[in-house]
């Protein structure tokens, strides 16, 4: 896989390979923090993603132990003469951001995969479920631990409790305990574990697979999907059925059904 120059000062690294764009958290030794640098950072790496027509699925990954241990607590914590006013500013621009952040995950026109080599804590624990697919190593760990220090993790259960249900969701906030990534596969947090050896290989087939894929097909399937998700069952399907029309009868649409009659592999039209 080639190296793609990226702005040595982020923190965060970006290679591309075989379509698929790889985007690793690279602060192992503070736990790759969701700080709002890191935020910002991954915000402009999702942007640069998405508007590079070679890249056709994006992996979010993470060097070190940890995927990403969330929030940064010393930037959400009031400063020694800092007012009030001026720490729930701060914290709110955090909070903001990474919102905009995970927002962006959903609705990037690629389909986006954590590649969780190790814990995912809170905001950490949010961005896997912000993202479409999930592989995790069988001894990653996942936990909302807020609870634990007089707080809630609120904001992490807005995704959290958007991919499992909502009884397995309250569990993890209410507790604060780690759970396996066995368990975030049994909760549908994550899609499946693997050994440690196995999780860059299994994550690379995977996006690589998918990069394989009709990018025009994908770009408007996901919108498709998670606009009509939470909606009311009948105005899902009004939604739907007026969507697959507009999916079955797309250029590439038209390409795949003559491939598949003709016996020969599709030539996918422009990202």
């Amino acid at each position: 896989m080639s190296e793609t120059a990226v702005n040595m000062q982020a923190p965060l690294t970006e290679r591309n390979g075989n379509n698929v764009r790889w985007i690793t958290l690279d602060r192992e030794k503070q736990r790759n923090p969701l700080s709002l640098h890191m935020l910002n950072s991954l915000i402009d790496a999702l942007e640069r993603a998405n508007e590079d027509p070679a890249v056709r699925a994006i992996v979010i990954a993470a060097n070190g132990p940890v995927f990403s241990a969330g929030h940064d607590l010393r930037e959400m914590s009031q400063r020694e003469g800092e007012s009030r006013d001026s720490q729930l500013q701060r914290m709110r621009l955090i909070l903001d951001t990474c919102s905009r952040m995970m927002l962006g995950i959903v609705n990037s026109p690629k389909a986006i995969i954590a590649c969780v080599q190790g814990t995912a804590t809170a905001a950490g624990c949010q961005l896997v479920s912000a993202c479409d697919l999930a592989i995790a190593v069988e001894t990653a760990s996942f936990c909302t631990p807020g609870v634990n220090m007089g707080g809630f993790c609120t904001t992490p259960l807005v995704g959290i409790g958007r991919n499992v249900h909502r009884k397995h969701a309250m569990a993890m906030a209410l507790t604060g305990d780690s759970f396996s990534a066995e368990d975030a596969v049994r909760f549908g947090l994550i899609n499946e574990c693997v050994p440690v050896d196995q999780l860059v290989e299994r994550t690379a087939a995977l996006a690589e697979r998918i990069a394989a894929k009709s990018a025009q097909g994908i770009r408007h399937g996901k919108a498709d999907f998670y606009r009509q998700v939470d909606m009311p069952i009948e105005d899902a399907f009004a939604y739907a059925n007026d969507a697959m029309v507009r999916a079955m009868t797309s250029p590439d649409a038209e390409e795949g059904k003559a491939a598949f009659f003709e016996k020969r592999p599709p030539v996918w039209g422009d990202a």
